[in-house]
């Protein structure tokens, strides 16, 4: 699958080097934040073209546009349905259960957060749940950041417990067929071992050590939640919208249609519901503003970051990655379990998790014939899924809920740095990977 024509080959230069040192050096730029990730993203995606590593078909066919679909689908609903008041309420409520207590709203937020991943898609669950904590933390004067850092993990954490949790879960499943049940079945029970890991963890590290007056618990614990809704017709409406496409969501391989078609179908009919009865220069002031509060940094990064992944597929990198590990296990089948294993999840840190599983699945299906049949993989299925969802973790640009926390957080003036998060977030995903280490040795090895 080599496609080095153009620039490339008139440099004489070979494709696969190219495309890794293309690489490399885009994420090198990323990771020393010297400018804005949006736009080093889309330079490298752009040289995977220029340098004819990839023709701009095939740089196209790269833009997963199901994952682009679902974000823009998901933030435009999110934006009509935050003018309600109803994350306030939220926010105000959860923090209410734990009597304002820094500790306990970091273990309550990342709870929610990692239950709501489970059932909505991590990407949804960060949108309602980061600009719902940059309040209360305003209000009892603490630092979001590890706040918004627990929700990150634990999103990721909760996400890989289902079949509509992660898009790598969609992926495996789809390509698969294993079904939603399949999923809670097999995974559900480490995700809940290492969602009270990551509890623990994230109070030992910072918890403990947040601390806020008795008189601003006061003032968080006077506020009446019920005040917050300040447009209840719309929540309504909202909440019928956000209903049904949950409902979608879960039916999703039934009904047939893609998490991208479903999320912006649903964006499309709250849009109308938001707009019907208004006077048409109010209408374009209405939708100019919900468009405005679309993450386009986070959505070009992305489109940038999905061609830069297609041209080193390409030119063959992801190929050689997965050959090797087969090469490296010498056919043995717990060996190329915990492989697949790890080498997803430290991999996913690094690169973006969807393509890397993209590339696997026919690795692994190919596996069938070594270890006797198809229905025998299916503990490397899951190896895969823990791998793959939870090594993202690792790193800022290791998943996509990652990102959008980071651009909601940067919005808002709490800088996200990714050297920063990844000194705490690496350890950590190891820690949880070490857990599924012995949860996938105990229950198929």
């Amino acid at each position: 699958m080599h496609g080095g024509s153009g620039a490339a080959a008139i440099l004489g230069l070979d494709p696969l080097w190219l495309a890794t040192v293309i690489m490399i050096l885009t994420y090198a730029v990323i990771i020393s934040e010297r400018l804005n990730r949006s736009i080093i993203a889309l330079l490298g995606g752009m040289l995977m073209i220029m340098f004819g590593l990839l023709s701009q078909e095939q740089a196209v066919a790269g833009i997963d546009f199901n994952t682009i679909a679902l974000l823009v689908g998901m933030m435009i609903i999110v934006a009509i349905t935050r003018k309600t008041g109803v994350f306030e309420y939220l926010a105000l409520w959860s923090a209410k259960q734990v009597k304002a207590s820094p500790a306990g709203l970091l273990a309550m937020l990342a709870v929610v957060t990692a239950v709501t991943s489970a059932l909505l898609d991590n990407v949804t669950t960060v949108l309602l749940v980061a600009p719902v904590t940059l309040v209360i933390t305003e209000v009892l004067k603490i630092k979001p950041y590890p706040y918004l850092f627990a929700q990150i993990l634990a999103s990721n954490i909760g996400g890989a417990s289902t079949l509509v949790g992660d898009p790598p879960n969609i992926l495996i499943g789809g390509q698969v067929g294993l079904s939603f049940n399949d999923f809670v079945y097999h995974l559900a029970p480490v995700i809940l071992v290492l969602l009270a890991v990551h509890v623990w963890s994230m109070h030992l590290i910072w918890g403990r050590k947040i601390k806020t007056t008795a008189e601003l618990r006061a003032k968080v614990m006077a506020f009446d939640e019920r005040h917050a809704i300040t447009d209840a017709r719309l929540l309504k409406r909202a909440g019928v919208v956000l209903g049904l496409v949950v409902l979608a969501f879960v039916l999703e391989r039934r009904i047939g249609l893609h998490s991208g078609s479903i999320a912006m179908a649903g964006a499309a009919l709250l849009l109308l519901l938001d707009n019907i009865g208004k006077k048409a220069e109010q209408q374009t002031a209405n939708v100019l503003k919900i468009y405005n509060e679309v993450e386009w940094i986070t959505i070009f990064f992305f489109v940038g970051l999905f061609i830069l992944i297609a041209g080193v597929e390409h030119a063959g990198l992801l190929q050689l990655v997965a050959d090797q590990l087969l090469a490296a296990t010498g056919g043995h089948f717990s060996t190329t379990g915990y492989s697949i294993l790890w080498a997803s999840a430290v991999l996913s840190a690094i690169v973006d998790n969807i393509p890397f599983v993209a590339t696997m699945i026919p690795v692994v299906k190919s596996m069938a014939l070594t270890f006797g049949g198809p229905d025998a993989l299916l503990p490397l299925w899951w190896c895969l899924s823990l791998g793959a969802c939870l090594g993202g973790n690792g790193t800022l640009v290791g998943a996509s809920a990652n990102l959008i926390v980071a651009g909601i957080a940067e919005r808002n003036g709490v800088p996200f740095r990714m050297l920063a998060f990844s000194k705490v977030a690496f350890p950590l995903m190891l820690l949880h990977m070490a857990v599924c280490h012995v949860y996938v040795w105990w229950r198929y090895f």
